[in-house]
């Protein structure tokens, strides 16, 4: 992470004429030759969700986000989000790369006040940081996000019954909006700007520096304890037991196993070692392995995914473990493993289908939406199953009080159908999804399940009446206009 940084060659504010007179300026198709002319480091590039779903785009690459996002439709960090997020539509496909810009602005060790540039990686930041006894007071499951993207989803962890989102620890927000001014916000000054940014998916502005309180921690070790478990009933009923004792939970529930063992899962609970349980030496870095993009597209299926299953399963020979765990292995498993979405192979690819039912919904409602997937003919080959406990306040946040369930589905010709009818169970049961892993949800859906969109069009579009900032997602789910096409 540079301390200082040479300024960005200049972009104009503009990437082109429009081609329809609807259209607000600098939208309609982008013209090849024009791309190019645009001065500074600009490469047309394909680029993908986690999913492997992707577009090509002419990405703009800077250290000075100011300076880049001016023509950009969107911005974009490490690319995590599974669907359509990421990446902006056909039209204007100008995207802001992030990633450049990832300095450290200012830190206060009597507060843990951090104000760092919007691209800068949780990993790095990590690393800075839990050597010196401070971590982000949320966490999502990889480390391979970056501060802007973990603003705009308003990102939750395994801690989320216990410290709510991310959102709940922001002191302010530079952004810049869709007329180009920079406007510094927090829960006080522009308090709709903040709140809308807060898990609205990039849509508000682009995000070029965050304000966030980081936690105190007394070791850089956590303080484990797993249970074997042999239903989703024992699971479900251990994970509520558990949430007052543990502040961060987490588990890995079989949707492959037949019979009374459906469900049966390990649970996963951790708090902050003290120094008297720790280990004395820092943890390492874990190396990290990286999945080649050879993989066939048969590998991961029912057959194999259900032997994987058991011997995961089996493999915790104990009910119960204690000791004391690695971070990186607590909060990131699957991190160790680069690019594994991979495995799914280079056609098709996988998508996460993650969504809330509120404890409203009653205490069978999980069991039910596993067995709607598989009598639907699912084949769900990781589910993780976590508490989630009051709703943020960003208006368009993802977590409410209920049980998060999050199904991993490789993509075939029945994808669609299956989600349209999970979505149907979860609109009827009050629920709602996490658009950061969605690429299939229908608008109609989307809105049946979300009051809080109209606040949010509101707020947006008080900001950026001729809705400059778009991506693929946002023409989905809520309607936004793909200028040069019909309407």
């Amino acid at each position: 992470m540079p301390e200082s940084a040479a300024p960005a060659p200049s972009v104009p504010d503009r990437a082109g004429p429009a081609t329809d007179a609807r259209a607000p300026a600098g939208a309609g198709r982008v013209e090849s030759a024009h791309l190019t002319s645009i001065p500074g480091r600009v490469q047309p590039t394909y680029v993908e969700g986690w999913g492997r779903k992707g577009a090509t785009v002419v990405e703009l690459a800077g250290e000075r986000l100011d300076r880049l996002c001016g023509p950009a439709t969107l911005s974009r960090g490490l690319g995590r989000s599974y669907g359509d997020a990421c990446y902006p539509p056909p039209d204007r496909p100008l995207l802001a790369r992030t990633t450049l810009a990832d300095r450290i602005v200012a830190f206060d060790p009597a507060t843990g006040d951090l104000r760092a540039e919007a691209g800068l990686a949780l990993a790095d930041m990590n690393e800075v940081f839990l050597r010196r006894g401070w971590f982000t007071p949320v966490t999502p499951g990889t480390a391979q996000v970056t501060l802007g993207g973990m603003v705009a989803s308003d990102v939750h962890g395994k801690n989320h019954h216990s410290a709510g989102t991310i959102g709940g620890f922001l002191t302010h927000l530079r952004i810049m909006v869709a007329d180009g001014r920079i406007i510094e916000c927090t829960p006080q000054q522009e308090p709709d700007l903040f709140w809308a940014t807060v898990g609205g998916m990039g849509l508000t502005g682009h995000i070029l520096e965050v304000g966030l309180r980081l936690n105190r921690v007394p070791t850089p070790w956590i303080r484990q304890h797993s249970e074997r478990l042999p239903n989703l009933g024992a699971f479900l009923q251990r994970l509520h037991d558990t949430s007052d004792e543990w502040p961060m939970t987490v588990g890995w529930v079989d949707c492959l196993k037949d019979g009374d063992g459906l469900g049966r899962g390990i649970l996963d609970c951790g708090r902050w070692a003290t120094p008297a349980e720790a280990p004395r030496r820092m943890p390492a870095r874990k190396p990290q392995l990286s999945v080649p993009d050879i993989m066939p597209n048969w590998l991961v299926n029912k057959h194999l995914m259900k032997i994987f299953n058991g011997l995961y399963y089996w493999k915790h020979l104990s009910r119960t473990k204690d000791g004391i765990a690695h971070p990186s292995s607590f909060f990131y498993p699957l991190d160790v493993l680069g690019s594994w979405n991979r495995m799914y192979g280079r056609t098709g690819g996988m998508t996460q289908y993650q969504c809330v039912l509120p404890y409203t919904a009653g205490k069978k409602a999980t069991a039910e939406l596993i067995e709607l997937l598989r009598r639907e003919g699912g084949a769900c080959f990781l589910c993780v199953i976590k508490d989630c406990g009051a709703e943020g306040q960003g208006i368009l946040s993802y977590p409410m009080p209920g049980v998060s369930i999050a199904i991993d589905l490789r993509i075939d010709d029945d994808t669609q159908r299956l989600v349209d009818r999970m979505n149907e169970f979860v609109v009827e049961r009050g629920g709602r999804i996490y658009m950061t892993k969605d690429r299939f949800t229908r608008a109609e859906h989307f809105r049946a399940m979300e009051p809080r969109l109209d606040r949010f069009m509101e707020i947006r579009k008080r900001w950026d009446p001729d809705l400059r900032l778009r991506s693929a997602l946002s023409v989905r789910l809520l309607g936004d206009p793909v200028w040069g096409e019909s309407r």
